[in-house]
């Protein structure tokens, strides 16, 4: 399995970053587009890992973004906005009308699977924020899109609504899902874990949370742990951070007045949504 991504050492106890902010004033510079604005990301060298990235991006009505997963498989969850994608592969071309909601709160989400060797063009109807998770993979499954109609969201026993965006039959080593947790509840309770492959027990899987607040100004705590201590830690989550998780439990919870949005995406042999 994957190393922990290890920085240093100290007294036992293993230090690793956890946290990465958005950068709300990134530019980066994309062929035909000029300056787009990528908030963050998380590779498989930041992570520690082998398979898994995530990137956010705000992309402004009337640009034009023409990509490829190349040799992964890709799943873009359209955050808020309007675009339209044309999405190509051997033998196969179709175009997607995504008109979605106006903030991550407001309903279940577009999304779109593309496996490898796939191109696609995204045309910005009006201003974007687009999240987008990356694997490896052999190219067994069928691009598709996904519609909110599709998505039909459950209510755990302590109030966060979650939905099932893409899992187990829809790709090959990619899951996603989407949570809101309302101020003062919990998610990831009772605590689970996924750094082992057991089919007994649990599924390995690394892990990418990406994590808006309403209000903006608004908060969360994290605590990710492990039995033998090399990670202990608590994090203030705030509007716009994401989170690794490397391996142990990694409950959250709600500040009291503050709704909390959580985008996971997850990559293992099998994909597997959280327990």
């Amino acid at each position: 399995m994957p190393g922990d991504g290890a920085d240093g050492e100290e007294g036992g106890i293993v230090e690793q970053r956890h946290k990465v902010p958005s950068d709300w004033d990134a530019r980066i510079w994309i062929d035909g587009v000029g300056d787009a604005e990528r908030r963050l990301e998380v590779t498989p060298a930041i992570a520690g890992w082998e398979s898994l990235s995530f990137r956010s991006y705000t992309f402004r009505a009337g640009q034009v973004i023409a990509g490829e997963p190349a040799a992964d498989e890709m799943a873009m969850v359209l955050l808020s906005g309007a675009v339209t994608i044309e999405a190509a592969g051997p033998g196969w071309r179709e175009t997607w009308d995504c008109r979605g909601r106006e903030s991550v709160f407001a309903g279940p989400p577009y999304a779109i699977y593309l496996p490898p060797g796939h191109t696609y063009r995204t045309t910005v109807h009006a201003d974007a924020d687009c999240a987008y998770g990356r694997a490896p993979a052999a190219g067994t499954r069928s691009p598709r899109l996904v519609r909110p109609d599709d998505l039909a969201g459950e209510t755990d026993r302590d109030g966060t609504r979650i939905t099932r965006v893409l899992g187990p039959g829809d790709t090959e080593h990619l899951a996603c899902q989407e949570a809101v947790v309302a101020g003062g509840a919990w998610s990831a309770v009772p605590p689970h874990r996924h750094e082992l492959q057991n089919p007994d027990a649990e599924a390995y899987l690394e892990e990418v949370s990406y994590y808006r607040m309403q209000p903006e100004a608004g908060w969360a705590r994290q605590r990710l742990s492990t039995d033998d201590g090399t990670v202990d830690e608590s994090l203030t989550i705030r509007h716009g951070d994401a989170v690794i998780v490397r391996r142990g439990d990694h409950p959250l919870v709600a500040s009291p007045g503050t709704r909390v949005y959580m985008l996971s995406f997850l990559a293992g042999p099998v994909p597997e949504y959280p327990a």
